[in-house]
């Protein structure tokens, strides 16, 4: 007998992706989360049924939209089929979801420290390995004068290190001696997946050359002033979440040992503020801004943000770029970087939100509440680049490096 969560199938926030399979234009599933290491792929045609996975239409309901709305000649049993297989794969929001999560989340919080999730993927596991890795960054881009240590936050890419070598190389450099200076560093990264506006954890963040411990105490007053169970119901995220990664290897590289204290916070998507509430006004960006800046004020703390610019072109659902559309796509990144460099948080939002952010930023939520966080600073760019984000080169990654003075 089917629960009510299973005859009305609800779909959970996923990762889907447009594919080819078997020569059609199809459909690729998969868990952010990486509690099911199953995917699935459907075709195109059947992708209005995640429509109606909404937790409001029953799987017979469900076929009878398939027919009179889109025309399509399905029966419920198709759709039967199609919601066991979400089902297995834990892609519903349902109490079998639920139970693997709950499962999933206590294994997170007992083991010692978060686990590398790219090691040996997209970067050396083995520490000699990637310390020669990235020492071949920093010779391909020459020595770099590094920035007075009093500098107040770094912004560093998080793209793959084989695209962004040489900016990650780059800003690493210039804000070495504020790295080696701080007395705890606040790494505030981009949630690519979790629908909540800030997500803390106390785990420790471990990458090839050591672990970084998390200043508990510093996330118990965060969790206090957010509220418990808002500040940790995205926590799972963190376990698979790239961003903080990517630039906390950078981190411990340049900062060498005894390894520094960090606040790992991810900071989720600001789709609901583009042509909407101004989020100067969410009081939760400011529970978490007032809590900080009372760290701020006691320690030597470094603001570390691990963000993209622009994603644009086939591989993101736009059109080809052409060598004039990517000088363009330079200068639009610049207006975006005038108002980073002049420590402007809300004319930074409102440049990016006045376009409905058609780039697709995806460094826009940590670097605005960085800059809200630092107040007033200086931005200094240290490297750009536009990296291919497909075969064809008609598709791009903009990043850049910043350090604030």
């Amino acid at each position: 007998m089917l629960l009510p969560s299973d005859q009305y199938p609800k779909l959970r926030a996923i990762d889907i992706r447009q594919v080819m399979h078997d020569g059609q234009p199809s459909l690729l599933l998969r868990d952010p989360l990486q509690i099911s290491d199953r995917f699935l792929v459907i075709s195109h045609g059947l992708g209005p049924a995640l429509l109606f996975c909404d937790g409001k239409h029953n799987r017979a309901a469900i076929a009878g939209k398939l027919r009179s709305v889109f025309g399509l000649p399905v029966d419920v049993s198709l759709v039967n089929n199609l919601v066991d297989a979400l089902d297995e794969a834990l892609l519903l929001d349902n109490l079998r979801f639920k139970t693997a999560q709950a499962r999933a989340l206590a294994a997170y919080r007992a083991a010692p420290f978060r686990q590398p999730a790219l090691a040996g993927q997209s970067y050396p596991a083995n520490p000699a390995d990637l310390r020669r890795l990235l020492d071949g960054y920093v010779a391909a881009v020459g020595q770099v004068t590094p920035a007075p240590p009093t500098g107040r936050g770094v912004l560093s890419p998080h793209i793959d290190y084989e695209r962004g070598g040489r900016v990650y190389a780059q800003v690493w450099q210039r804000a070495a001696e504020m790295v080696r200076a701080a007395e705890i560093v606040i790494l505030i990264g981009t949630d690519h997946y979790s629908l909540e506006p800030i997500t803390l954890t106390r785990q420790r963040y471990a990458t090839p050359f050591g672990v970084l411990p998390t200043d508990a105490a510093i996330v118990d007053a965060l969790a206090h002033a957010l509220g418990e169970e808002a500040a940790f119901a995205g926590e799972l995220y963190h376990r698979v979440e790239h961003s903080l990664e990517l630039a906390a290897v950078w981190l411990q590289y340049v900062r060498g040992n005894p390894p520094c204290p960090v606040i790992p916070i991810l900071v989720g998507s600001f789709a609901r503020y583009i042509g909407g509430e101004d989020p100067a006004t969410d009081p939760r960006l400011e529970a978490l801004m007032t809590a900080l800046r009372q760290v701020m004020d006691t320690r030597r703390a470094l603001v570390v943000i691990s963000g993209d610019m622009s994603h644009v072109g086939p591989a993101f659902g736009g059109a080809p770029l052409s060598e004039s559309d990517k000088a363009a796509l330079r200068r639009s990144d610049e207006q975006v970087i005038d108002r980073m460099r002049a420590g402007d948080a809300a004319g930074f939002f409102r440049v990016i939100a006045d376009t409905g952010d058609r780039q697709n930023i995806c460094g826009l939520p940590p670097t605005y509440v960085a800059l809200r966080l630092m107040g007033a600073v200086e931005g200094e760019l240290a490297g750009y680049a536009q990296c291919p984000a497909d075969d064809e080169g008609t598709s791009v990654v903009s990043i850049c490096g910043m350090v604030f003075g």
